[in-house]
């Protein structure tokens, strides 16, 4: 399961969405966030299900490589929809004991469901598209414009990247971990919740060591380089909006246009 974790890696490709500024896919991703939250009937699902299917054909990343990066929220997706199935007020269509199923309920989950997976997979094609360097860079340019944060704009876009960057790598130690524990008679699937809960702590404890001997050697290597923060720092290549970069705002726009005018289409159901 850790291994299908996607967010936080990169996947070079020679493609547009590689080439486009990060800034450009920074400002898309959260442009794109806020429109899930906006859409309400099916009709904008289906325009946002279009856009990640063309984005995704762009960027020429397998499909089976972006899909793998939803089973690790399996669970929570379901979770998400029994609570909303049952916790709905509406129009009762089935009942299992005290707890019914209404007609609005099944709406709601069916559209929880359908906003978190696109909202995996659309966060996941900026990480995957995108290089470490380039967006800390890209952050870093966006952050500056916001008055409250700016002056720290370059350390929190380098505490971003490196979190993103180091999931992975954490999911790939957790599930080296529990292979080794388990090959020394761990067992982490039965018993209660409690019992369970016990048992994580031989994987908890060498997770946080070796999570915290990783940043030891990567502050060690940073000062090994001269590192001193974003003060007078230069860049061996300067970030430049190119004319992909202008099409890909005039679709966002388009985008933006095209979910709001869904809220007034009459939907099916």
């Amino acid at each position: 399961m850790f291994k299908d974790i996607t967010i936080g890696q990169y996947y070079p490709t020679n493609s547009a969405i590689h080439r486009l500024d990060p800034r450009t896919k920074i400002i898309f991703t959260f442009v794109y966030i806020v429109m899930l939250f906006v859409i309400t009937n099916i009709w904008g699902y289906l325009a946002a299900f279009l856009l990640l299917a063309a984005v995704t054909i762009a960027s020429k990343i397998p499909m089976s490589y972006i899909i793998k990066g939803v089973k690790p929220l399996i669970l929570i997706i379901l979770l998400t929809v029994i609570l909303n199935l049952f916790m709905t007020p509406g129009t009762a269509v089935a009942a299992l004991g005290p707890l019914k199923i209404t007609a609005e309920g099944i709406k709601v989950a069916v559209f929880m469901a359908i906003r978190l997976i696109f909202l995996v997979v659309g966060t996941s094609l900026m990480t995957l598209t995108t290089s470490p360097i380039d967006l800390t860079d890209g952050m870093e340019f966006c952050m500056k414009g916001i008055p409250v944060v700016r002056r720290y704009a370059h350390e929190l876009s380098m505490m971003m990247s490196i979190a993103l960057r180091f999931i992975p790598t954490l999911m790939e130690e957790t599930d080296r971990i529990m292979k080794a524990q388990k090959a020394r008679g761990a067992n982490f699937e039965t018993g209660n919740l409690i019992a369970r809960a016990k048992a994580l702590i031989p994987i908890l404890v060498p997770l946080f060591i070796s999570a915290f001997r990783r940043a030891d050697e990567l502050a060690i290597a940073m000062e090994a380089r001269c590192y001193r923060g974003g003060e007078n720092r230069t860049r061996m290549n300067q970030l430049q909006f190119a004319k992909g970069d202008g099409v890909a705002f005039g679709l966002m726009i388009a985008l933006v246009a095209l979910l709001i005018a869904t809220r007034f289409i009459p939907a099916p159901f």
